[in-house]
């Protein structure tokens, strides 16, 4: 590390290579933190939580319970263990509060001032966050799996949502109304493309540009054309069975799926390619969503997948297994990478949200005696002035 310090001073190295070189040294490091808890508000599995990009500073959860909480994660005690406490909640004894489980929370990607929760009641909540009250509310025939905002989009303010009748439908934020229903499950919106969306139903994952319902622009397909694999499958698979997972990288440029086939693919967003990685035996039981999550600047840059009741930690373009973070009682259901700080979070079935964090690097410190030892007189030492 001091190598990348003096390079860079020097003005010999990219500033971004030693950014890269310590964000990469910390997620290699991440372990359970002892010393720092967040306070436990659900009565039941913790479904999903997210990370506001405006701060960092405060994270959404939702439960199975329905319930709802807004996290500090800024430690003020000034000193190493503390408690993330619970600044908001919208529990039970709210009049607002989901009837059913809660499968989706996103703030709103501009301003820490909203977000949108997604249910099993059948509804879509876009909360104030001052007041904790909803300012829309959109119903729906089935239950809700899903819903995604575009990170990116400035012209439009769509949400797309993701129904029991395997139907998308997206919703616009300002005239509070639904505009078109695309036909599919679950979904997400790529970084880098404001109207391009990304949906999964069953083994399939499409792509569709949202100011066109005719169809949708193609396919994943894991055997990349070749038909003499795909035997005698009339349609595009992305997964032999149900896919359940999908994410961008940060840059836009890859979309990881993972699916009850027990294994996790890599594609190329701009062409639709399997990569054809070997990730290995990904155990996937979940029958819901699962929520996955990238790392940052690091090199190589990293995957962290809910596994059982672990989160295991691949390097996204070799496919190795680098580790497997152990702390959760039972599933683990969502994770969420902090960028700023790399560090994670994950929420399981056990109620807990868990906070992974790199381990301190100890001081190099140099043993009194060694130097004498060695001969060496030390500059400042008695011996120095002598």
């Amino acid at each position: 590390m001091l190598g990348f310090l003096t390079a860079r001073q020097a003005g010999l190295d990219d500033p971004l290579r030693l950014r890269r070189a310590e964000s990469t040294r910390r997620v290699l490091n991440l372990e359970l933190n002892h010393d720092r808890d967040v306070d436990r508000i659900h009565s039941n599995g913790v479904n999903t939580i997210d990370i506001e990009v405006i701060e960092g500073r405060y994270m959404l959860s939702g439960g199975a319970d329905g319930v709802i909480v807004v996290y500090d994660l800024e430690n003020n005690s000034g000193k190493p263990q503390y408690t993330c406490k619970a600044v908001c909640t919208v529990g039970r004894s709210s009049r607002y509060v989901h009837r059913f489980s809660v499968e989706t929370v996103q703030w709103y990607p501009h301003d820490t001032g909203m977000f949108v929760s997604s249910s099993f009641d059948k509804t879509m909540k876009v909360w104030d966050t001052e007041t904790l009250k909803p300012a829309e509310v959109f119903q729906f025939e089935g239950n809700v799996y899903c819903h995604h905002m575009s990170p990116i989009a400035r012209k439009h303010s769509l949400i797309a949502v993701g129904t029991k009748d395997q139907k998308v439908q997206l919703c616009d934020l300002k005239s509070g109304s639904r505009i078109q229903v695309l036909q599919g499950e679950s979904h997400t919106h790529p970084p880098t493309h404001p109207y391009v969306l990304l949906y999964f139903t069953d083994s399939r994952v499409l792509v569709w540009d949202v100011r066109r319902a005719s169809g949708s622009l193609f396919s994943l397909d894991q055997h990349n054309g070749d038909k003499s694999k795909a035997s005698s499958e009339a349609v595009n698979t992305a997964h032999n069975g149900r896919v359940n997972g999908l994410c961008f990288t940060v840059d836009g440029l890859y979309l990881l799926t993972t699916g009850t086939d027990d294994r996790m693919r890599l594609w190329n967003s701009a062409n639709g390619k399997n990569t054809l990685v070997n990730y290995g035996k990904v155990s996937n039981e979940s029958r819901k969503g699962l929520k996955i999550t990238v790392s940052h600047s690091c090199s190589p840059e990293f995957v962290f997948v809910p596994c059982g009741s672990s989160v295991a930690v691949y390097t996204l373009h070799t496919g190795e297994l680098v580790t497997m973070l152990r702390g959760h009682y039972n599933n683990v259901d969502c994770c969420q990478f902090h960028p700023d700080y790399q560090e994670l979070y994950s929420g399981g079935k056990d109620c807990n949200i868990l906070a992974w964090v790199p381990i301190v690097r100890p001081p190099d410190v140099e043993e009194e005696g060694t130097a004498a030892k060695q001969g060496v007189i030390r500059p400042g030492s008695p011996e120095a002035w002598s």
